[in-house]
């Protein structure tokens, strides 16, 4: 792999440990001044309604100018929102408000950075080395996944959030500059072209066109939508499983410390051809363990369930990265992210909001537990309406 890989390694690992720990510690934060299913669900509205209004726009910027720029425009905009968190917050006069305003910041900046990174990687390895550079880079991810909500909690429960929203800025930090670094020969970066609605609708339509494509990103949304739990964390660590803030962190983390081992797993083992089949059944797999983490009053036990979530969830991410990568030409590789990523948003903020919302009218039990069930029914009526998806096969190149 070309030292580019490496460097756009350290910097994903810190963008995406500082965005997922700044996401459990807003949660935490908003659950500690609210006390509230409701504006605990509150968050994945903030954050999809840019999602929904800037993200196509963020792909065509993705194929228009140059990415590694973009990325550390966005990462700029993202500080700024975590820097005004932090003067509020250490000056002790946060409001709900606040934070949501700030959530909304470091979303829209999302929309920008998440086309151009992903967009990025075959740049640098090539479409030769693509997929075992997927697999690395997924391992990478979940690195910082799991570790993101781990090190949030860690630092609530031993130094404060004031705390841990400066080392959100400090992880920012090292992204941007690592960013900075990687060196890209003019031949890969992508053609100038207009931004308009037309560059927009061409990616839609590629997607549109392919059903292999169009059943990933479906199949990702409408699951992730009803079977995610995430949002109602903090209740469960509070007043059900009542494990408190370290407790939380290493929930919060479960779900990526699954997706770690599977990803170190699949490092090892050859690639999987029979994609489509194995997708189904992986998402399958996610619904039953988000079924069980909702019924269990046990710790150890919910945290099995919800690392045997992550695994399951981890397969299902190298087989959609790869399928849609490969199958997309590098001038259409920020649009087709960009749909990707709506597709993506759209889950896990819908997801958050409707776990929380059915939360404060039912129960959060009943709010997990369903949404499983549901993600169940997701995927039988893909597997019978989508053969295509069924049968989709990922053949080694010779």
């Amino acid at each position: 792999m070309p030292r580019d890989f490496y460097i756009y390694l350290i910097s994903r690992f810190a963008s995406a440990t500082a965005l997922t720990m700044m996401r459990a510690v807003v949660a935490w934060h908003i659950y500690s001044l609210s006390h509230s299913a409701f504006h605990l669900g509150l968050v994945g509205i903030v954050q999809f309604v840019p999602a929904l209004a800037l993200t196509l726009v963020g792909g065509v910027v993705a194929d228009t100018f140059d990415r590694r720029r973009i990325i550390n425009l966005a990462q700029l905009v993202a500080a700024l929102a975590g820097g005004l968190l932090f003067l509020v917050t250490r000056a002790g006069a946060m409001q709900l408000w606040t934070l949501y305003a700030g959530v909304l910041v470091i979303a829209c900046a999302g929309t920008f950075e998440g086309p151009a990174r992903v967009a990025l990687l075959p740049q640098i390895v090539g479409t030769e080395r693509f997929q075992r550079a997927v697999t690395i880079s997924s391992t990478n991810q979940a690195l910082a996944f799991a570790s993101g909500p781990a090190l949030g909690g860690m630092l609530i429960a031993g130094f404060g959030i004031v705390v841990a929203y400066g080392t959100f800025l400090a992880l920012i930090a090292v992204a941007f500059v690592t960013v900075w670094g990687l060196h890209i020969g003019p031949n890969v970066l992508t053609t100038r072209r207009t931004l308009s609605l037309a560059a927009i609708r061409e990616g839609l339509s590629f997607v549109w066109h392919r059903p292999v494509v169009l059943g990933c990103m479906a199949l990702d949304m409408f699951a992730v939508i009803f079977g995610g739990a995430t949002a109602l964390l903090p209740i469960y660590a509070n007043e059900i499983l009542r494990v408190g803030p370290r407790g939380y962190g290493l929930l919060n983390s479960a779900l990526e410390i699954g997706a770690l081992s599977m990803a170190l797993t699949l490092m090892l083992r050859p690639p999987i051809r029979a994609a489509g089949r194995t997708l189904l059944t992986v998402v399958a797999l996610y619904g039953v363990a988000t079924i069980v983490f909702g019924l269990s009053r046990f710790f150890p036990l919910s945290l099995a369930a919800y690392i045997a979530a992550g695994m399951a969830d981890q397969v299902s991410v190298v087989l959609r990265s790869t399928a849609i990568q490969l199958s997309t030409p590098d001038e259409l590789r920020g649009r087709v992210s960009s749909v990707n990523l709506l597709f993506i948003g759209a889950s896990n903020q819908l997801g958050a909001a409707e776990s929380g919302f059915v939360a404060a009218l039912t129960t959060p039990t009943f709010s997990v537990v369903s949404g499983g069930i549901a993600c169940l029914c997701v995927v039988l009526v893909i597997a019978l309406r989508m053969p295509e998806l069924r049968g989709y096969r990922i053949e080694p190149k010779h």
